[in-house]
């Protein structure tokens, strides 16, 4: 099976790759091996390597399970915690739609 490539912006890159690092040092603070933190997580060595180069094509349940293994679990809690723009329109008073808008079919 073929690898995807994404093609993120510069900043989203640095970002994963700073979240890889942080995970690296974590995981070195600990003095815990690749191969354990690995086993732990349920994952391989080579997804290891790639969590902690901040590889965007890792699944996010990877990067959960890594943390998991690590006792940074609740880290997961501040993704996206304080949304600044969703707050802002909401304090407009902005309808939000429960769900997307239906997608137009390509015969209409």
């Amino acid at each position: 099976m073929a690898k995807t490539h994404y093609k993120l912006l510069p900043t989203l890159q640095r970002q994963l790759k700073e979240v890889g690092e942080n995970i690296r040092l974590a995981r070195l603070r600990r003095r815990f091996s690749s191969t354990v933190v690995a086993e732990r997580a349920g994952i391989s060595r080579n997804t290891l390597r790639a969590i902690e180069r901040g590889d965007p094509t890792t699944s996010f349940g990877a990067y959960a399970s890594v943390l998991f293994s690590l006792k940074l679990e609740k880290d997961l809690g501040f993704i996206a915690k304080d949304d600044v723009l969703g707050r802002k329109l909401q304090d407009l008073n902005l309808e939000t739609p429960l769900r997307a808008p239906k997608r137009k079919k390509k015969n209409d």
